[in-house]
């Protein structure tokens, strides 16, 4: 079970630092910036811990409340304040243990450390209704993908996360080991795509003394790091085929060797891998180990890409805009009506991914506060949005348009539309247009047209 906390801090600054500090712990971490807010989190959700800013007025009234609310929940206090008797109200007032900021960060990490062992193992809690703070997503097939980590929570099987890029694959791997028995345990992330071929044998399994010039000492490998932890295999389906057989013998029999060493390691940790690729493609093409595969596929994830659930769009703007504005300093209040029509309405090749960066251009790149309006945005990101709505109304505006120009740009629309929807396959998309490829080509040619993959 992931330990619940909530971290009342009205510095933004100092919330995100305290944040980094307790991430390490593999915590689920609430953050409000005022007293009222925690208060309704409480009454609505079950936290392990509280920990709470008491240099604020009404901080001791506070943490009555936290008690009346919440009697099962520890409550760290922290304060500027060390004078003995602040300690002492703020203990009576219902806080479990004290931290003063001119102490340690270590410090704090130990006590919320120590506090979570206790309440983790007091405190059974159900986790049904538990959500993930960046695997945001009420469409049914986000939803289904909670259901399952739910399920495997108690289970050490091999996961397979398929999705294109951008849709949050590693945040499923992070949420399974956060839920499982394993949360204590390393989470070691390792993207096999990013490696060069002759390296990833011993990133993964290690190297000892001499194994190969250059190796001037051993070395332990991710396999070795993740202990009794996961190991997140990310892009698998660029494994070197010879490389896939010694994976696959470590899957199976549990044990692996170094580079350059005949001593058998056990492998302790649970493995999930993810990939972009189409496996059953890969593996028709003999690209990838069909025993492999099986190995690997025995919970399947399918991470739906964003344009088939645009109905969470708004959520997760909401969630990046709050996080965005924390880390910036600033007040943005939310986004324009005719804005988060455009997202909604846009395509995102680049998933939840494009759409987190560019919210966080926008927050970082926009004076004041108040609305984000469209004219925030890049210019001509939502070009073709607009356009698509310009055609659904086919309405003319009143200083009129140039012809010629609407002509083409709806034609760029139309090839750009057949590309997509056919994944970048010329010649469907010719078929789609009833035009030749060699026509469809040199249009492409002419005009400069490419898209996203």
């Amino acid at each position: 079970m992931i330990p619940r906390l909530l971290l009342f801090e009205p510095d933004a600054s100092r919330s995100e630092t305290f944040r980094r500090l307790l991430e390490d712990l593999h915590v689920w971490i609430a953050m409000v910036e005022n007293p009222e807010s925690g208060f309704e989190l409480l009454r609505k959700q079950f936290f392990h811990l509280c920990v709470w800013s008491c240099d604020t007025d009404g901080a001791l009234a506070a943490l009555s409340r936290i008690r009346q609310l919440r009697p099962e929940t520890a409550v760290i206090a922290i304060s500027e304040n060390t004078d003995s008797n602040h300690v002492v109200d703020c203990i009576r007032h219902g806080a479990s243990n004290f931290w003063g900021r001119d102490q340690s960060g270590a410090g704090l990490l130990e006590a919320v450390r120590k506090t979570l062992d206790r309440t983790v193992a007091d405190s059974p809690v159900e986790t049904e209704d538990f959500e993930y703070p960046e695997l945001a997503g009420r469409h049914p097939s986000i939803k289904k993908i909670f259901k399952i980590i739910h399920q495997i929570k108690n289970s050490d099987s091999t996961v397979l996360i398929t999705g294109e890029s951008g849709t949050g694959k590693e945040l499923v791997a992070r949420a399974v080991h956060a839920l499982s028995q394993r949360a204590r345990q390393p989470f070691v992330a390792v993207n096999c795509s990013a490696i060069p071929a002759n390296l990833l044998e011993s990133e993964l399994f290690g190297h000892v003394k001499g194994a190969f010039t250059g190796a001037t000492q051993n070395r332990p490998g991710r396999f070795s790091l993740a202990g009794t932890g996961t190991l997140f295999l990310d892009e698998i389906g660029e494994l070197p085929i010879d490389l896939q057989a010694k994976i696959l013998r470590a899957l199976q029999h549990k044990v692996f060797e170094p580079v350059g060493s005949a001593q058998s390691l056990t492998l302790n940790a649970r493995i999930i891998a993810a990939t972009n690729q189409n496996l059953d493609v890969a593996v028709a093409e003999k690209r990838f180990r069909e025993d492999l595969f099986y190995r690997l596929n025995v919970i399947p994830v399918f991470m739906p890409p964003l344009r088939t659930r645009k109905s969470d769009v708004p959520l997760l703007v909401g969630r990046f805009l709050e996080r965005f504005n924390k880390l910036n300093r600033k007040h943005f209040s939310g986004i324009s009506e005719e804005a988060m029509h455009c997202l909604m309405q846009y395509h995102w090749p680049g998933n939840i991914r494009e759409l987190e960066n560019l919210i966080e251009r926008v927050v970082v790149l926009k004076e004041g506060s108040g609305l984000i309006e469209l004219k925030d945005f890049p210019v001509g990101y939502f070009r073709n949005v607009r356009l698509e709505r310009f055609v659904a109304n086919v309405a003319f505006p009143e200083e009129g348009l140039n012809f010629n120009d609407a002509v083409n740009e709806f034609e760029n629309e139309l090839i750009l539309q057949a590309l997509r929807t056919t994944q970048g396959n010329k010649n469907k998309a010719a078929s789609l247009l009833k035009l030749n490829r060699t026509t469809l080509v040199e249009k492409l040619k002419r005009k400069g047209l490419r898209i996203v993959s």
